[in-house]
């Protein structure tokens, strides 16, 4: 059997290709944890140190659409 001959990394780190294992891939253990229609954001440090879960933030974020005027706010279908 012949080996293909393998290339170096790039200067970022990043190989040319990979190749993925499936049959040794697990279930995303979070994927159900999420509601439909959520979108995931990422806090900065500084931010994530204030609000330590999604209940916190969703309220803050709350409070803040009650301040804004009507026309600004998306209303649910």
């Amino acid at each position: 059997m012949k080996s293909t001959p393998r290339t170096r990394a790039k200067a970022d780190g990043l190989e040319p290709e990979y190749r993925f294992d499936y049959p040794k891939a697990k279930p995303n253990r979070f994927a159900g944890a999420t509601q439909p229609g959520a979108v995931a954001v990422l806090l900065d440090p500084d931010v994530a140190q204030v609000f330590k879960n999604g209940h916190s933030v969703n309220a803050a974020l709350r409070a803040l659409l009650t301040t804004m005027p009507a026309a600004n706010v998306r209303r649910k279908l």
